[in-house]
């Protein structure tokens, strides 16, 4: 049976209507102390990682996601990285290359800030890379992904962040007109902002071609889209249903006289 094809335009951007913001956001709460929980759990077994991708346009709020849902989880275990342009001894190297430095060891958290996907998205708009690229540089992903996976008990979670046109426009001009904004504003993002419909192709075709599947984020509303992130990720660390390792051995140390 055939996967219904995804289509951005029909996925929500905000909150379903009956939800209650402070409920919502206590909710929240309960889930960030939860994945304190959960991570700590991994990061003492060791058996598993957490590579958590998010995508999104301009102004999603992928900084924002990485700060609040991770806000009580120790810094030891978990970090961030942002991807930028390329820099000249990244472009050297072929386009995963910069990505595999950053991927999480057993027992972290990777938090991706944009990510291996800048290479189909933002190089395929502009025109630096033709289709055959875009197939050739998909399948090298899918491949990527599913390494990782197999081969050191990666957990790969992939949210798109999804910010309407409006909700963005509004969000750009609050990094102008609020001063306690204005280290955010870039005029580039308004020059990226006139290929919305160009990103908006790009981000489907790439929901649609990915082996792993992405997960759709409600990005209008904050208290809204933290909530989704946070839930999905205490589903599926969950599911590893660990505890502490205890001691297997009688412990070699001297407890009496030490």
């Amino acid at each position: 049976m055939a996967t219904k094809k995804i289509r951005i335009a029909k996925l929500p951007t905000r909150a379903p209507e009956n939800l209650k913001k402070e409920a919502i956001v206590k909710k929240t709460k309960v889930l960030t102390q939860k994945i304190k929980e959960l991570v700590s759990l991994m990061s003492a077994n060791k058996n598993h990682s957490l590579l958590v991708v998010l995508q999104g346009m301009d102004s999603s709020g992928k900084d924002g996601v990485s700060k609040s849902v991770f806000s009580k989880v120790s810094p030891t275990m978990v970090s961030a990285y942002g991807f930028k342009k390329p820099s000249d001894l990244e472009f050297a190297h072929d386009f995963l290359w910069r990505a595999h430095k950053q991927v999480p060891a057993k027992g972290e958290v990777k938090i991706f800030v944009r990510s291996h996907y800048e290479d189909v998205l933002i190089q395929r708009v502009h025109k630096w890379i033709d289709s055959r690229k875009v197939t050739m540089r998909i399948n090298a992903i899918n491949s990527f992904e599913k390494l990782l996976v197999a081969d050191n008990n990666t957990i790969v979670m992939k949210f798109f962040l999804n910010l309407s046109k409006d909700r963005q426009k509004e969000k750009l001009i609050e990094r102008i007109e609020e001063p306690r904004k204005n280290f955010k504003h870039n005029d580039g993002d308004w020059e990226e902002r006139k290929h919305w419909d160009e990103y908006m192709k790009a981000y489907e075709d790439v929901l649609n071609r990915s082996e792993i599947p992405w997960i759709n984020v409600p990005a209008d509303q904050r208290w809204y889209r933290n909530y989704v992130v946070a839930d999905h990720i205490v589903k599926r660390l969950s599911k590893l249903k660990e505890s502490y390792p205890i001691l297997k051995e009688k412990p070699k140390a001297d407890i009496k006289n030490g």
